[in-house]
């Protein structure tokens, strides 16, 4: 008889990763079975920065253990009406990509091989981590942070149905919901009080030759009403064929918003579109 099993994997979760403020951050970490040492990819769920759950990644996490590669599924502080949580957010982004380098050899992980993965708003931090992480806008916010010496340099960016460019999203926002635009809550200012608030907070404006080492991968449905593909995937797309990265994408004709946390097998998933694709260039690129 074949042995048909999946591959044994390791769940750890609720791992405390940084405590920011008095808040303790936490992750749920997906091990493949084995000595390692492993590549790692740190996963940044969506929900505007208001809203979403590690549960983003639940089938995620166990799919990439099981082809070898550790998921770090994390949770980062949330904005609330009236309530910023930028650059706090980013900051909790930085202290989990220091803390899987930090904690490599313990966890079996390789630490020159970590990627960043987020969709929607966690695009939007992924990338921003990625490319700036270790900009001095950035940097050394969290001194105490065990790993806080440590770069915040990814070698993979993986951004699905991604906020790039902070501008665009808010005039986007202001059709749908101009009472409560929530890219405006996230910032804590409006495009007229702050314009360059808004270029500083955008992975557009790092999209440069200084940080085309990182390869992309990004993804998108073509019949997404919250995020605009063509002002934001599609813009940051450009941006990055010219500045020299190393870039390819996967478009998911029909598919809405909020589409990564279904079930990868489930027949007609778009993750199960995304998902032989995105691990080609995983195995070239990470």
């Amino acid at each position: 008889m074949i042995d048909v099993r999946r591959p044994k994997i390791e769940l750890r979760k609720n791992i405390t990763y940084a405590v920011h403020d008095g808040v303790a951050l936490h992750g749920d970490l997906y091990l493949p079975a084995g000595a390692g040492a492993f590549p790692a990819i740190i996963n940044v769920h969506g929900g505007y920065w208001r809203r979403g759950t590690r549960d983003t990644f639940k089938y995620w996490g166990p799919y990439i253990a099981e082809r070898g590669y550790a998921g770090f599924t994390i949770s980062y502080r949330l904005t609330k009406p009236g309530q910023k949580t930028y650059p706090e957010a980013v900051h909790d982004v930085r202290a989990a990509v220091q803390f899987l380098r930090g904690r490599a050899c313990e966890l079996r992980l390789d630490p020159a091989r970590i990627a960043l993965w987020g969709n929607s708003a966690g695009a939007h931090l992924a990338a921003l981590v990625a490319f700036a992480g270790d900009s001095a806008q950035f940097a050394g916010a969290y001194p105490q942070d065990a790993h806080a010496s440590l770069s915040t340099r990814v070698k993979l960016l993986i951004g699905v149905y991604g906020i790039y460019d902070l501008g665009a999203q808010w005039r986007h926002s202001q059709i749908g919901n101009p009472d409560d635009n929530l890219v405006e809550c996230f910032l804590g200012a409006s495009p007229m009080q702050d314009r360059k608030l808004y270029f500083d907070a955008s992975p557009l404006s790092y999209a440069t030759i200084a940080h085309n080492k990182t390869a992309v991968y990004l993804s998108w449905g073509t019949e997404d009403d919250v995020v605009d593909h063509r002002t934001q995937s599609q813009e940051f797309l450009l941006a990055l064929k010219q500045a020299g990265f190393t870039v390819r994408t996967c478009i998911v004709h029909g598919a809405p918003h909020y589409w990564l946390g279904d079930p990868i097998e489930e027949p007609a998933s778009y993750s199960g579109f995304l998902a032989p694709r995105l691990l080609r260039f995983m195995a070239e690129h990470l």
